[in-house]
């Protein structure tokens, strides 16, 4: 293929078509030694920080995942690597924040129905990734659940960036909807027994007649089939040192769950139909679906956790948990009602507290203290150096995170970051933010000006982010703006760069 057909292809500039077919940096290979631990990372999508019974949540029930909070460590200042789905993703997968990553925002390709399926802008051939990473250390890698780093046959495919397993959504677009014609099996098509309707529809029945809302449903739950898959693979690969990446879609809207989980919470609140009229699908009962969800998610994580005993892995084994983002504002979703963010300021798509700040579980049994809990400071990108530690695997040199090993297994002094960084495009004309020490930098509207001014907040004594003091602190404001400016431009998409967006990009 060439560069002005790959181009054509996939609709995007002739640079980016070139991206995509030049390798970045190879990965050099190391031997283990012996008997590596197996590694196993559960990423919720959409999931809020206050969301878990362990981090403070009182009306969704999460026994499993609070379990595993007791059996390890619970991280509560980390964070995600976006406020939104694939540039978070990018981040985990590269060691990179979004400011010297190249996926720095959602960017949709093709349409929604599966003619159109094209998925996000791919990562580029040859890109290094966790799984690559881990692959030439002689994991076995699987990637089940929501990719959104390529659709078909782009470069970004997980076969193509260090997964041997690939099973579930490659197009963002298609998780919408839990009731899917198809998921991926690698780079085949995987037919399901559901039939297809749009993932946007609008209630047009009775909202107090339950029939009005069986067209949103079908046979085959994806998030069912994936959690299955991911037992199949443990117990395929017991004997081998595996890496398995569960980016499962739950709590992402639609609202969409089987009635047996759904009937855990009968009776449990007064509810108001959600008729579709904020985007995604209609439910009857909105506050009790989106619990639901959530606690069937737990409870296939408890089947993982029950398989990783009765094959006698879990002593070997590192089991980590996160959420890609904070809580949506939209579709049904109650987040003030279920206190999603525990005080947090913001959401989804912000990158206040609320939009980025996330939970983080580590269990790994005899070698991180059961019950602990951190305060510090993390983020996606430090999980990259965090496995290349424990696996003696080669990360690159440009990556921006810092392993997290010490802090795990109570060894060694923690190096702390100097600061770390967000950017996103998608909403609020441009924003970013940087945390540095207990200070929290946030500038809006940034795409219009280049003297849009920065808001600065004390999270030591407002992690709410209620109270901007910058004026009080103009030198603080200033380190902040050096940090912001230390971004690498967007050669692929001119909209992703400050200060100006440009106009058709």
């Amino acid at each position: 293929m060439t560069i002005s057909e790959a181009a054509r292809l996939i609709r995007l500039p002739k640079l980016f078509a070139v991206l995509l077919l030049a390798p970045l940096a190879c990965v050099e290979s190391v031997s283990l030694d012996e008997s590596p631990p197996n590694i196993v990372y559960i990423l919720a999508d959409d999931l809020g920080y206050g969301e878990l019974g362990s981090y403070g949540q009182t009306l969704i029930k999460t026994p499993n995942l609070d379990r595993l909070a007791e059996q390890g460590m619970r991280f509560t200042q980390h964070y995600s690597g976006s406020p939104v789905c694939a540039p978070s993703r990018a981040t985990l997968m590269s060691g990179k924040h979004t400011g010297h990553g190249i996926i720095k925002d959602n960017f949709e390709l093709g349409g929604w129905l599966d003619s159109e399926e094209f998925g996000q802008m791919p990562l580029p051939a040859g890109s290094f990734t966790l799984g690559r990473m881990l692959q030439e250390v002689g994991y076995v890698t699987a990637a089940i659940g929501k990719w959104g780093l390529g659709g078909p046959g782009s470069s970004g495919v997980p076969n193509e960036q260090g997964f041997d397993l690939f099973y579930g959504y490659l197009d963002q677009k298609q998780a919408h909807n839990y009731y899917p014609t198809h998921l991926w099996r690698n780079q085949v098509w995987d037919t399901l027994s559901n039939e297809y309707f749009s993932p946007h529809q609008r209630l047009e029945g009775d909202p107090d007649d339950p029939a009005s809302y069986e067209e949103f449903s079908g046979r085959d739950y994806a998030q069912d089939l994936m959690a299955a898959e991911a037992l199949d693979f443990v117990s395929t690969h017991r004997d081998e040192p595996f890496f398995l990446y569960l980016p499962f879609p739950i709590p992402h809207l639609a609202l969409q769950v089987p009635d047996s989980a759904l009937s855990e919470y009968d009776g449990a609140w007064e509810e108001t139909p959600y008729l579709g009229d904020q985007s995604y699908l209609p439910h009857q009962r909105p506050k009790a679906a989106y619990a639901a969800m959530i606690t069937r998610m737990d409870a296939q994580i408890g089947q993982l956790l029950a398989l990783l005993d009765e094959l006698g892995l879990t002593e070997n084994t590192l089991v980590m948990f996160s959420s890609d983002n904070g809580t949506t504002y939209t579709g049904g979703v109650d987040a003030s009602f279920f206190e999603s963010t525990a005080g947090l300021r913001g959401l989804k798509g912000s990158v206040y507290e609320g939009g980025i700040r996330v939970p983080f579980i580590a269990r790994w049994p005899g070698m991180i203290e059961p019950g602990s809990s951190s305060e510090h400071v993390s983020a996606f990108w430090d999980i990259v150096p965090t496995l290349a530690e424990l696996t003696s695997a080669v990360a690159p040199d440009d990556i921006d995170g810092i392993s997290l090993l010490p802090t795990l297994l109570g060894t060694g002094l923690q190096e702390g970051h100097q600061a770390l960084y967000w950017e996103y495009h998608g909403l609020w004309d441009g924003a970013q933010a940087v945390r540095m020490g207990d200070w929290k930098g946030v500038r809006l509207g940034g795409h219009s000006s280049v003297d849009v001014p920065i808001e600065l907040y004390d999270l030591a004594t407002d992690p709410g982010e209620t109270r901007d003091v910058s004026a009080d602190y103009p030198q603080i404001v200033e380190r902040i703006a050096g940090v912001m400016a230390g971004r690498t431009e967007s050669e692929v998409v001119p909209g992703w760069n400050f200060p100006a967006r440009v106009e058709g990009n």
